[in-house]
């Protein structure tokens, strides 16, 4: 609708000339607008929305957004050129934090370059990743094809599995009714490299391309997820591998080992800092602990506190008075033991790529395995499974 002056009793040629303006004006607004729209940045033009002609994915791990394992997987299967890569992963190395969510708290999300791939980095835990890509809350989309975890460096078989962030990301997307996969690498100190974490996700593609094929066949066991255990000798020693073995969670655990340390070797609180995108948030919660902290202290103004060095075992105190001491947990490592071959620890020091169904539940796990036996051998061909 044409916008024009009223006659005030102003002269004609006075209202004809406002008139000129203020449709120039209207048509300059018209213009911009278009103009605008057409340059909006991607995120507010959802075009972080998948290609939908390739399957979609989600990467996370347990070891940090910048860990070659992740970086090397990513690699890989963009120059496949397949898929469609999103990633969601934490923002530092978070390997034994279990299957444990952030709840109280802030969790800061920051988003990464990644060439090919839409990256975020996540303050939180490997759980915390997951759930919060697959809510629907981070990305535009709901649900990806396959989620997978990893590559991770080290074991997570055996009892290790309960600690493991990266076997809990993959046990949350079966959760969230999503299959999953959980890539491990044998890491040995002193002997591994990362080099054999590249060979490691070059020799996953055919493994994760016939899961994506069977899911979208619906052929994919639903029930389970599988948590997959590379070999690091034959891959370090340029070997082939045995193949791929169907395997049962072992008792296996690495050894812990408690040391009472002296509060100066702590980790350095600069490094930690300077690792950390959000200084502010952070300074601001310390912040907050310091000021409850010392509530905490008035309260108990009365009893005297005596803080020790941790180098034993303290002797009798007073009941008024609070002893401190400070220890670090080390995972040792662990030699090979005798025991079944189809036990997840033992295919893989025997060079074979272990996949072990794990299920919410163990009521089916004998129905599950034979599922999986059945999946892997007609995915991959029997030459490849034992």
């Amino acid at each position: 609708m044409a916008t024009s002056v009223k006659n005030n009793s102003l002269p004609p040629s006075l209202i004809s000339n406002l008139n000129q303006v203020l449709l120039s004006r209207q048509q300059h607004t018209i213009d911009h607008q278009s103009t605008h729209s057409s340059s909006l940045p991607s995120h507010s033009r959802n075009v972080d929305e998948p290609d939908c002609s390739k399957p979609l994915l989600l990467i996370t791990n347990c070891e940090g957004i910048d860990s070659p394992g992740l970086i090397f997987l990513v690699q890989a299967l963009l120059s496949d050129a397949r898929f469609t890569l999103h990633v969601c992963a934490p923002q530092s190395d978070k390997s034994v934090a279990g299957h444990s969510l952030t709840v109280r708290e802030t969790v800061a999300v920051c988003s990464v370059e990644m060439s090919g791939a839409t990256g975020f980095e996540v303050s939180g835990t490997p759980v915390d990743c997951v759930s919060l890509a697959l809510s629907g809350a981070l990305f535009s989309w709901s649900k990806p094809v396959l989620v997978i975890s990893g590559i991770n460096r080290g074991s997570s078989y055996g009892r290790n599995m309960f600690y493991s962030g990266a076997v809990a990301a993959a046990r949350e997307a079966l959760i969230c009714g999503v299959p999953s996969l959980c890539l491990s690498f044998n890491w040995k100190k002193d002997v591994s490299s990362e080099s054999d974490l590249k060979n490691a996700a070059d020799f996953c593609l055919p493994l994760i391309s016939a899961a994506v094929r069977d899911i979208e066949r619906g052929k994919f066991p639903e029930s389970c997820f599988l948590n997959i255990e590379i070999p690091s000798s034959p891959l370090a020693n340029k070997c082939v591998l045995q193949g791929f073995k169907l395997t049962r969670q072992s008792l296996w655990r690495s050894p812990l080992s408690w040391k009472a340390v002296s509060a100066n070797r702590h980790p350095a609180a600069g490094q930690y800092l300077s690792n950390q995108q959000s200084l502010g948030i952070k300074l601001a919660q310390l912040s907050r602990d310091a000021s409850a902290a010392g509530a905490a202290r008035r309260l108990n103004s009365h009893r005297k506190n005596v803080e020790i060095e941790s180098v034993g075992i303290a002797g009798k105190f007073n009941g008024q008075q609070t002893v401190k001491k400070y220890f670090r947990l080390e995972l040792l490592e662990k030699e090979t033991e005798k025991a079944d071959d189809n036990l997840d620890f033992k295919a893989v020091e025997d060079g074979y790529v272990a996949v072990t169904p794990l299920s919410l539940s163990s009521t089916d796990q004998s129905k599950i395995e034979t599922e999986v036996s059945s999946w892997i051998s007609a995915a991959l061909g029997k030459e490849q499974w034992n």
